[in-house]
């Protein structure tokens, strides 16, 4: 395995999804790279409704890139190879990127199945079903005293 596409999202559970792709990588000798798929909110925040429209999405694609080297401060050195971000359906963005980069392994955090999601299906669950390369979704830790 030579390149690992890990998928974060801007939820608490990032983290631990890529501290499992870091344990991954360092036993297989692996690259990350790092990505987030943006999608524009019809509620945006005050300061993005007052911005030109040409102006937003690459003004949520660098936020996105920013959290992204954020979250790869504490990754050891030489293990990330890039960061990425793409504007589009998560799920779609997430397979058109692993096939563009080649690579080996598309790794992402599991979430909640409840309302909405139950009937349209998990980004993870698209992922799973459409990529055309092996993923490994990671589920949350249990909480103590389960």
């Amino acid at each position: 395995m030579k390149r690992i596409l890990v998928c974060l999202d801007g939820s608490q559970r990032a983290p631990h999804v890529l501290d499992a792709a870091v344990r991954l990588a360092h036993h297989s000798g692996a690259k990350l790279q790092l990505f987030r798929a943006v999608t524009i909110q019809p509620e945006l925040s005050p300061p993005i409704v007052s911005m030109s429209p040409n102006e937003v999405p690459s003004l949520l694609l660098e936020e996105a890139k920013n959290e992204l080297a954020a979250l790869g401060r504490d990754v050891p050195a030489g293990v990330i190879e890039g960061v990425f971000t793409h504007i589009g359906s998560p799920w779609d963005a997430i397979c058109t990127v692993a096939r563009a980069h080649d690579v080996d392994l598309v790794v992402i955090g599991s979430h909640g199945y409840g309302g909405l999601d139950r009937l349209l299906g998990t980004t993870a669950a698209k992922v799973v079903n459409h990529a055309d390369r092996s993923v490994l979704v990671v589920r949350p830790k249990p909480e103590s005293g389960r």
